[in-house]
């Protein structure tokens, strides 16, 4: 897929995933530097609109600066594209692939990411798909945030979130045991730091955790 949004100079595509597909851009008006994410066209449904149109309502609502700024909803050939500010920094899934993180780097991240998710959940938001793809640091400056509220919900106190056992939302070897339906429990922020507390290790370790993702396996296979 490629892209010609009016007003935009697309420089490269660099993500794809099911959902959506990420390219670097420039805004034609003034060449600031952005990200459009635009939903994928062939996995399109009522549904993925409805989240794509939620992801934007949140990202605005959210003055956070650990939280990505988006800068409005386009349309393009009948898809949503969300545009993004681009800060020049990279997943940790992609740090990860090139390099290692000494105990002060990992110390920092911990400390704002763990400072973010908390700003996070006082908006009642749970972001559900807390993993290394989903936060983008820039060393240089020391910016670091958390992307892609994809799967994120708004949660009401008087309406928990109960998962529905057939239907799975998030990254296999990052959810929390409440994500998978096959426990008796509601979803709620504590999902989220244990999400976090995964991608830790993953720091950490330089390796995800495969007893995790294992028992996850086998247990939604059965």
């Amino acid at each position: 897929m490629t892209i010609d949004l009016p007003g935009y100079q697309a420089i490269e595509k660099f993500y794809e995933s099911s959902r959506s597909v990420l390219y670097r851009a420039r805004r034609c008006a003034d060449l600031v530097p952005v990200i459009l994410k635009i939903a994928d066209r062939e996995s399109r449904s009522p549904a993925d609109i409805d989240r794509f149109q939620l992801e934007y309502d949140i990202l605005r609502s959210l003055n956070i600066e650990g939280i990505v700024t988006t800068y409005g909803l386009e349309t393009y050939r009948e898809n949503s594209v969300i545009v993004l500010e681009d800060f020049g920094g990279k997943s940790l899934q992609m740090w990860l692939s090139e390099r290692t993180f000494n105990l002060g780097e990992f110390l920092y991240l911990a400390i704002r990411l763990t400072s973010i998710l908390g700003e996070i959940h006082q908006h009642n938001i749970i972001h559900k798909d807390i993993n290394p793809s989903n936060i983008v640091f820039n060393p240089t400056t020391g910016q670091v945030k958390i992307v892609d509220f994809g799967l994120a919900t708004i949660r009401s106190p008087e309406t928990p979130l109960v998962r529905d056992p057939n239907l799975l939302e998030g990254t296999l070897a990052y959810i929390s045991p409440e994500q998978t339906g096959r426990m008796n429990r509601s979803i709620d922020y504590r999902t989220d730091f244990y999400s976090l507390g995964v991608t830790f290790y993953r720091l950490l370790c330089a390796r995800p955790s495969t007893k995790i993702y294992s028992m996850y396996a086998i247990n939604l296979s059965s």
